[in-house]
Formats: structure tokens, sequence, C-alpha cells
């Protein structure tokens, strides 16, 4: 395992999937200003499964949601593979997002009225899949995250491990480049959080998706991680 502080090159002399330069994120809080992160460079390969850990407030959150395009630096500039996310106005975003990006959360965010099927399904359809399709696709990655006879399931008939592993499926079913987890493992007791960890590892070997998941705990991550960040206070630190 190697850590961001080092390089990430991998012999090729290509452009890294993720480059980030002097990247600030300021927030203002009752007209005082919080700065979620101060001046983060980093590089990170296509393929890479990357960790990023801290506490709360550290900016972990703050690096996923940018990469996401969810929110907008205050300085510095972001690229993901050929797309220059300072360059995208809110419409171009929301297409990144789409083609680009799977998302998984602490929070399972799924919708109660709909069964696993139709909320793994829901991307396809904002995305304007025919029907057929997105219902066999939906239904093809449930199953590969090990939920081929939950596929009727609503989530309050499902546990919250089988319920962020539809988070999971949903992320993945518009096959993207990039999966970003942001604490998926939060609301889970230890030995559930660790298979999530382990589907997210299994995607990352068989699919060569690059990969990050911000956690808390390390060491629920760094047997799979090619890399960790460490986060404090917005800056990059030195592993305690």
């Amino acid at each position: 395992m190697v850590d961001m502080a080092t390089a990430d090159t991998n012999g090729s002399s290509s452009l890294p999937f993720i480059a980030t330069k002097g990247v600030t994120k300021t927030y203002r809080r009752g007209g005082v200003p919080v700065h979620a992160l101060k001046g983060l460079s980093l590089t990170i390969s296509q393929g890479r499964f990357v960790g990023i850990e801290g506490p709360s407030g550290s900016g972990k959150s703050t690096v996923l949601h940018l990469l996401a395009g969810l929110n907008h630096p205050s300085e510095g500039t972001i690229r993901v593979d050929d797309c220059v996310l300072n360059d995208l106005d809110a419409s171009g975003r929301t297409r990144y997002r789409r083609s680009m990006v799977g998302l998984v959360f602490q929070q399972f965010h799924l919708v109660p009225t709909m069964t696993a099927r139709e909320n793994v399904a829901l991307p396809l359809l904002l995305s304007g899949v025919p029907p057929n399709e997105r219902t066999s696709r939906a239904a093809a990655i449930l199953k590969k995250v090990g939920l081929g006879r939950r596929l009727e399931h609503r989530p309050a008939e499902l546990s919250g491990g089988e319920q962020q592993r539809v988070a999971t499926a949903r992320a993945l079913v518009g096959d993207p480049p990039l999966l970003l987890a942001d604490e998926p493992t939060g609301n889970l007791d230890a030995e559930t959080g660790s298979k999530i960890i382990d589907l997210l590892a299994r995607v990352h070997r068989e699919q060569d998706r690059t990969v990050l998941v911000a956690t808390h705990h390390v060491g629920e991550i760094e047997h799979h991680a090619d890399r960790i960040l460490h986060l404090r206070d917005g800056v990059r630190a030195a592993p305690t």
C-alpha cells in the first residue's frame, strides 16, 4: 500500500485519471468562513482503489462531493479524465455525473415506495433508457451484488446491509468509470460493513473501476486500498 504523499505513477506517460491542483473549498456559516479544504493537490491513476481517511470535519466528504460535481471549488482546478469540472455549468455537471460517476452514501437514499429493482433502475429512467433495458440491467446488477432473490422487495423489507447493496447496485447500473463511496459503512454493524467494503473491492478488481472510499476507520479499507489519503482540517496529513 502506498500513501498519498507519494506520487501516483504507473509507468505510463498518459495524464492521470483524476487531478486536482490547489483546491480550496470555503463555506460561510453565520457569516463566518469555514475552510473545508485548503489547497489540496493530488493525482490518481485510472483503476485505483483509494481510501480517504479522517475524522468528521476533515474534508473527506468535500473531496468526494467536488469530484462528483455536486459542489464547485472556491479555488483551484479539478479534472476527471478529459473533463475539467471548473468549466461545467449546472447542466454540464449533471451530464457529467450521469455518464462518469456512481455515488454511494452513508444514508441509503432509497425511494421507500419502490422495489429494489425500481430503485436501481431509477438512474436509467432519468437517462432515457427504454423500460425493458433498464429492467433487465437493474436485475442483472442486483444479481451480481447477491440480491437476485430480493428484486421485488421494498427498502423496509430489506436489512441495512441489503439496502446498502441496493444503493451500490444503483451506483453501478450506469457503468460509471468512477465510483465514490462516502462513509458507506457508517450505518452498518462491523460485519455487514466489512461485506460492503469487500463488495466495493470486488467491483474494483473485476471491472477495473476507479474507487474512492471515505472513512473514519482506515482499518476497514487498508487491506484493499492501493493508496490512502489522510486528511486533517482540510489538508493532507501524515499517517497516525
